[in-house]
Order: structure tokens, then sequence, then C-alpha cells
């Protein structure tokens, strides 16, 4: 399978580069592993998310564009995408995982850090796709519910990554919008980045669109694209769906399929992940009201 990294950073990494061959039974076995590990992630999932939920969240996972929301002050959201599989070139790769981890800095703003790990067909494990990014909040809108469009910004470096000729800084800057029209979520990104690999000016933009269906799920859909100065374009587009099982709390779980339509995006890709979130401030009480009952229970008068 041809493997690469896109030089420009977004939620989802995209891959192409030097073709390698790898035997029928080799693959298959390195499958079921991937496979098996895999479950037991999502496992691991379902266990620190029962754990971790108290408020609402809006997930953006499985897109690489973004929308115009950020965390609440002092709350983590993580973003988990414990399987992805690409296809190309008639081989397989895989990203297991892929996170992305945002905080509430303070009104309005969040931090965002965000990376993936690569499996590619012949074994080798690869960091790819890190970056460092602060996202702010410019106009409140209908996701901070207030009348009209949201309006947020995001900025930050793309941090090397191990792969070849991917050892260099970049960075990217794009401005968001997001707006309700009738039953559907529109969520528009525009903006202009720094190949880590060249250093060439890159545009990228995407566009996703949700819609609600019953019992907290919701029918999505991307379409996005990037186009380094000399390199060759990458766009693509992807459906899906996002299930918020339980209205009242903060998880929601994401599956995916992306269909590359240049030389430069991937031919297929499927995903699957969960986004969780939790407040500091509620974990830090916690913690403070079990020190003190463990304080209680060491000076009482049955010890």
């Amino acid at each position: 399978m041809a493997l690469s990294v896109s030089s420009v950073g977004g939620r989802t990494a995209r891959h192409g580069g030097e073709a390698r061959h790898v035997d029928t039974p080799s693959a298959v076995s390195g499958l079921l592993r991937v496979c098996l590990a895999a479950a037991r992630a999502f496992r691991l999932c379902l266990l620190l998310v029962g754990l971790l939920m108290p408020s609402s969240c809006w997930a953006y996972r499985p897109f690489i564009a973004t929308d115009a929301a950020v965390a609440d002050p002092r709350e983590v959201e993580i973003e988990l995408g414990y399987f992805t599989l690409e296809r190309d070139r008639g081989e397989n790769s895989f990203i297991i995982p892929h996170i992305v981890l945002n905080y509430g800095v303070f009104k309005n703003w969040e931090a965002v850090a965000e990376f993936s790990v690569l499996r590619s067909p012949g074994g080798e494990m690869n960091l790819i796709d890190p970056a460092l990014s602060v996202k702010g909040i410019l106009k409140e809108g209908v996701l901070q519910e207030k009348n009209g469009v949201s309006i947020a910004v995001e900025v930050g470096p793309l941090l090397p990554s191990t792969l070849k000729d991917e050892h260099h800084f970049g960075f990217e800057a794009t401005g968001i919008a997001s707006a309700k029209l009738g039953p559907f979520m529109f969520h528009v990104n525009g903006g202009l980045g720094m190949s880590r690999s060249t250093g060439d000016l890159t545009g990228i933009w995407g566009v996703i669109g949700e819609l609600p269906l019953v019992h907290g799920l919701r029918l999505v859909g991307e379409v996005d694209g990037e186009k380094p100065r000399h390199e060759n374009q990458a766009d693509s587009a992807l459906i899906g769906a996002i299930w918020q099982p339980w209205p009242s709390k903060n998880v929601s779980f994401d599956a995916g399929i992306r269909r590359g339509f240049t030389s430069g995006a991937s031919a297929w890709l499927v995903t699957m992940g969960v986004t969780f979130s939790f407040s500091v401030s509620s974990s830090e009480a916690t913690s403070t009201a079990l020190a003190g009952l463990r304080q209680a229970r060491s000076s009482g008068p049955w010890r």
C-alpha cells in the first residue's frame, strides 16, 4: 500500500508514500491481531466512559473538519479513534489510536493536542500528525445556545512526525462557521497551512452536514480537501453516523466510511471511535471528598 501522511494536520490523517509488499498469510494474521486489539480497546473505552460521564457533549469525530464550539472551562474532552482501517492500492494500513485532547482553558477558549499511531502493512509503527493548537470562539451563536452563526478560529503548529520526510515543523490556521438550517446543522472550515515535509503553503477546506434521526442518532456527512502548492490535491468525502445512547451523558460513539477522489487522498478509509468528556473540577471535588472520607474513617471511634 502506498503510505504517506498529509503535511497539514487535521482531525483525521491521510496517508500515501512508498509501496510495500507483504505476503497474504502475514497480512491476514496481522489483520486478525489488529481486530482483536481493537476489540480490547473498545471494551476499555466502554469502561472508561462508564466511569467519567457527567453532562452532554457534541462529538466531532469522525471528521477532518471541526465545529465552532469549544470545551467548557476546566473540562477535558477526549476524542479517541480506536480503529481506523485504510485501504489503498490493494494493501491495508491501520491507525490505532487517533487521539485528540481538548481542554477548556477559560470561557470560549480551549487548548488542543492530537496525534495518531500508524501501523504499516509491514508492521512498522510511526507517530503521525502530532499537532498543538488553540481554538477560540469569536462570535457566539447556535452552538452556544444563542441566535445566529457561531464563528471560531483554530491556530497552531504542526509538530514533526517519525515518518520519513516529515521531520519538520508546520503550521495551520483555520476559520470555522457553524449554522443551523431547518433540521440540518452545517460546519464550514477554510484556512491555510504550511507543509511539514516541504514548507509549502497549503489551502484547506471542509464542510460537515448533520441530520438528527431518532434516539440520539445523527446521520453525518463531510466533504473536504487540501492542496499543497507543489503536491497533489487531496479531496475526499465521508458518510457515517454518531450515536449518543444516553442524552444526559457526555459520551458519543461514531463510525464512518471515507472515499478519496484524488491521487493525494487514500482510496478508502473505515473508522470507528468514541468521544467523552469530564470536568476537572468535578474530579478534584470527588478526590477531596474521598480523602475526607478516608480521614474520617481513620480518626473515627471505631478504630
